[in-house]
């Protein structure tokens, strides 16, 4: 995935220019199911293992949106695959993207708890 760098930030005043130029931010959410499926794995600790009919049942997703985003969640080391198993099994990923989207879904709930 390739990120602009802040300065760029200040030029990318369409919305045409930060499509196709995303942040991370954008990179992450611009695609439907994904703010469903961040938010269903953090209801999960880190290292939850899960099938992706479970992860569709947790999400409230149909099982094809879970398995049409997976290969990004996967880019961006938020789920691993667990090798070798049948149905094939995936982990939340113990990553510092992952750790970051739990600190700031913890910000954001203290604030509302406020």
């Amino acid at each position: 995935m390739a990120q602009r760098e802040p300065e760029t930030r200040m030029d990318a005043g369409t919305k045409e220019t930060r499509l196709a130029n995303p942040s991370g931010w954008l990179y992450l959410t611009r695609h439907d199911g994904i703010p469903v499926l961040v938010d269903a794995l953090l209801d999960w600790p880190t290292n939850r293992e899960f099938t992706i009919q479970e992860f569709a049942d947790h999400s409230g997703l149909v099982r094809q949106t879970v398995s049409k985003h997976l290969d990004l969640l996967l880019e961006l080391d938020l789920v691993d695959e667990i090798p070798e198993t049948h149905p094939q099994r995936y982990r939340i990923r113990d990553s510092e993207v992952t750790r970051t989207l739990f600190e700031l879904n913890s910000a954001i709930n203290a604030v509302g708890d406020r």
